[in-house]
């Protein structure tokens, strides 16, 4: 593997982690209900921790409400429990199998508390690129230790994916802090 292929791949890694934090800040919504809401939500079924989607149909009802509707009728419970203790603020209404999903009133305090939400999902994504950034020094260490590259050569990749690593990390500064300013807008 050379340098511009360690550097290649980290970047397009990067890249995918920018994609991942667009798509989960595109699911946190101001006011209107959105199924990709409960795409994070995960429930155990049977002894393993599943995607809300994975066990339940989950639908629109009107603008302000969701339906989950599970495939089976003891997952009602859990689904309940799952949606009521994650990070969103929802809270459940179990109409028999069918569970309804208001979405709460944007006030000012459910709109901060959304906002920690973006700045977690941010916080992660900075994790994510920094990772691989140690996973691409790394790879240039061991190139270094097998006499594949020279320490200078070293050095030099190790400032490019610090460079690469900022630029992304301001990016992700960028896309929360626009994502915070459409929340906090009223």
């Amino acid at each position: 593997m050379s340098i511009s292929e360690v550097k290649k791949s980290a970047e397009t890694r990067m890249s995918k982690s920018i994609e991942t934090l667009k798509n989960n800040l595109s699911k946190i919504r101001t006011g209107r209900a959105s199924a990709a809401l409960l795409d994070h939500v995960q429930v155990e079924y049977y002894g393993s921790m599943v995607p809300v989607s994975q066990v339940a149909a989950v639908n629109v009802i009107d603008a302000r409400t969701l339906s989950v509707q599970p495939w089976e009728k003891n997952m009602a419970g859990p689904l309940e429990k799952a949606i009521r203790e994650s990070d969103l603020g929802l809270n459940p209404v179990a109409m028999g199998e069918l569970l309804r999903v208001p979405m709460p009133a944007l006030t000012e305090e459910r709109r901060r508390d959304l906002t920690k939400v973006v700045k977690n999902e941010g916080e992660d994504a900075k994790i994510a690129i920094r990772n691989l950034r140690r996973d691409a020094n790394d790879t240039f260490k061991k190139m270094v230790k097998e006499k594949e590259i020279s320490e200078d050569d070293e050095r030099r990749g190790q400032d490019d994916i610090q460079k690469m690593t900022d630029k992304f990390v301001s990016e992700i500064d960028t896309l929360v802090s626009q994502k915070e300013a459409e929340i906090m807008k009223v």
